[in-house]
């Protein structure tokens, strides 16, 4: 993997929605204990709308912003409320982060994985702690971001940020809500994994299993 091309990131995009496809009925059910039981729905909504969106995509024709901005606007179409604005947000800033480049090495691609993270986290106003899918996306994006200041591969960094999503997805399951529907339910939400955090942790393991392959 020396760098990543257009066709790269509509691969991963594809590859994103079929393991959420693929998944979504988990994603609901842990949704349907702390939320309203559509998590997984919604999110197959979404990326088979990027799916559909990016398929049409030239990929000889568009850059990588283009990738990012087209998979943010189909997103934002077919899912107008919740996760919708968040990772439309997520898109766009990736999209702007590599805005111009026509191929992405290991820095770009890490500016616009913590792109991605900065802009789920100012759109959602969530902070750390408060059992939402930003503690998922941060712990990814500081890992991302340690692993390329140590020299690690682009492949290395992926990795290292999926881990980390994981590992912050199961810790959700000690904390209490505190955004959302679920942080009405106080401690009854203890012991429960976010699903917005359980989503993110598959697609960012997604994503660095699939630009492997590049």
């Amino acid at each position: 993997m020396s760098t990543i091309t257009s066709q790269n990131l509509i691969d991963m995009f594809l590859a994103i929605a079929v393991a959420i496809e693929g998944d979504k009925d988990r994603l609901s059910e842990l949704d349907g204990v702390i939320g309203d039981a559509d998590h997984g729905v919604t999110m197959s909504i979404g990326f088979s709308a990027v799916r559909k969106s990016l398929l049409a995509l030239d990929p000889a024709e568009a850059d990588p912003a283009s990738v990012f901005n087209g998979a943010a606007k189909s997103f934002l179409n077919a899912v107008g409320a919740s996760s919708g604005p968040l990772y439309a947000t997520a898109f766009m800033r990736a999209g702007a982060a590599v805005k111009g480049k026509a191929e992405l090495d290991r820095d770009a691609m890490v500016e616009a994985f913590q792109a991605m993270a900065k802009g789920i986290q100012d759109r959602g106003k969530a902070e750390r702690g408060d059992k939402t899918m930003v503690d998922a996306w941060l712990p990814a994006s500081e890992a991302i971001g340690e692993a390329a200041a140590n020299g690690a591969a682009l492949g290395e960094c992926l990795d290292a940020a999926a881990k980390a999503a994981g590992e912050g997805a199961e810790a959700t399951k000690a904390m209490l809500a505190a955004k959302g529907r679920a942080s009405r339910l106080g401690e009854r939400s203890l012991g429960h994994m976010d699903p917005g955090a359980a989503s993110t942790a598959l697609i960012v393991r997604t994503m660095a299993d699939e630009l492997a392959k590049a």
